[in-house]
């Protein structure tokens, strides 16, 4: 390869380490450059922690399935899913997962709420089961309107509950809905939503559409709003149509909360684990200073066994720790106990695929093959191997993350994704910083190679 196109990749390497530095470590970075005038500043992105780091609530509950059919046991939790990150949304936790494990009847949700939340207030809010209820208009609803109009026009904060204090409940509630579904519009394909009612729900469906013809009928689930679908007309039957411009993700949607609010799935608490922040922050300082002191003794080990190959190897392993920490943070990905292993092991990785290269580096100049030869033929002879043994531990990256719990999903995942950057640094970058000896007098000095 021509020197002028190493040097272009090596600079471009480099560059790309720095301002992915910048935005890894933003807050450094705006402390030199307010002493500039006029600089501009990087945007502060912090890390996602999860609860083991920032401390929170770890609850673990059990579905109770049993009065829903085998068929819709997917659908139900995954209603019961979405009411659930809806409630702790509103619980006001910012860092929060909730997620299914298991199958067929034996399904468990794992709630996990970082930061400082109060244990108990969160259990009673998330165990409690969905509401829903349709509304219709209070009779001096207008008046309402104009008056929340009014506010808003001068400025003043919305009313407590906005434009949703213009309805009242009414006696149709989940209990008398037996199903909703996802249906498509003959001429259109377009998806709308289809409700079947029980004999009572018909009868007060009925009544209330009877009433309430050309206004909103509210469809509420756990006092949030879900649609305001206008009736067209009297409907009697016990079966119903919503239409309007769904895509067919945001009916699904809708029908999960429909259903979910229409076959209560109960949910029992089975375990509860609190970390406390100040125990997530030692855990996080204590992890900080074991990866620190892990990184120097790797450091001292590859500079006095393979000298300037090793320096040139730390230098690719520190440029693959601001690329790793950099695609972590962009992608939002949370930074567990767990992941942080997942990081060090990858780095582990990455040091093993640069002692494979240089071993086989020093075998080629050993039987008296020039630099640029030995530095290409030890590359390609340690691909093998490198390949092998990180495609190896890929799969074992993916089998843990498929079937593992949050916990080991966080290992998983940020191993899977150190190992992708460590075979790009080690490949890639190890080998264009070594073509830069080549033809030079340091490759005439035998000892800073072998």
């Amino acid at each position: 390869m021509q020197r002028w196109r190493v040097v272009s990749i090596v600079a471009l390497a480099l560059l790309a380490g720095v301002a992915a530095g910048f935005f890894v470590f933003p807050e450094q970075v705006n402390l030199r450059l307010a002493k500039l005038p006029g600089s501009p500043q990087v945007p502060v992105i912090p890390f996602r922690l999860g609860l083991d780091l920032q401390g929170g609530v770890h609850l673990v509950y059990e579905a109770d399935l049993s009065r829903v059919d085998s068929a819709d046991y997917d659908s139900a939790t995954e209603g019961l899913r979405d009411i659930i990150e809806r409630r702790v949304n509103i619980f006001g936790a910012k860092e929060s997962v909730v997620q299914i494990e298991g199958g067929g009847d034996d399904r468990r949700l794992i709630v996990e709420i970082a930061g400082a939340v109060d244990a108990g207030e969160a259990i009673e809010m998330i165990g409690r089961a969905p509401f829903l209820e349709f509304r219709e208009l209070k009779r001096d609803y207008e008046e309402i309107v104009q008056r929340n109009q009014q506010v808003l026009e001068s400025g003043e904060d919305p009313p407590a509950g906005g434009f949703e204090n213009i309805y009242v409940s009414t006696q149709l509630n989940g209990s008398f809905l037996q199903r909703a579904e996802v249906g498509f519009e003959q001429v259109t394909q377009s998806p709308n939503i289809l409700l079947t009612f029980n004999d009572e729900g018909a009868r007060l469906f009925q009544e209330i559409t009877g009433r309430n013809v050309g206004k909103p009928l509210a469809i509420f689930l756990d006092n949030e709003l879900l649609e305001e679908p206008v009736v067209r007309g009297e409907i009697s039957g016990g079966k119903a149509q919503i239409t309007g411009q769904f895509t067919l993700e945001e009916a699904r949607q809708f029908v999960r909360d429909l259903n979910a609010g229409a076959v209560p799935v109960s949910i029992s608490l089975l375990s509860q684990q609190t970390v406390g922040p100040t125990l997530g922050k030692v855990s996080l300082a204590q992890s900080l200073k074991a990866g620190i002191i892990g990184f120097f003794l790797v450091v001292a080990f590859m500079i006095a066994f393979y000298r300037v190959p090793g320096a040139l190897a730390i230098l690719t392993l520190s440029l693959y720790g601001v690329f790793l920490l950099f695609l972590l943070k962009i992608f939002g990905l949370t930074f567990t106990l767990a992941g942080i292993a997942g990081i060090i092991l990858s780095i582990g990785m990455a040091v093993d695929a640069n002692i494979l290269i240089f071993s086989r580096f020093r075998e080629e100049m050993d039987e008296g093959k020039s630099f640029s030869v030995s530095m290409e033929e030890g590359f390609r002879r340690a691909w093998p191997s490198i390949r092998d043994g990180n495609v190896t531990t890929l799969l074992a990256a993916f089998i843990l993350f498929w079937f593992g719990t949050s916990f080991v999903q966080g290992f998983a995942l940020t191993l899977a994704v150190g190992i992708f950057v460590s075979m790009f640094s080690a490949i890639f970058v190890t080998k264009n910083f070594m073509r830069l000896f080549i033809n030079t007098r340091l490759e005439k000095i035998a000892w800073l190679w072998k």
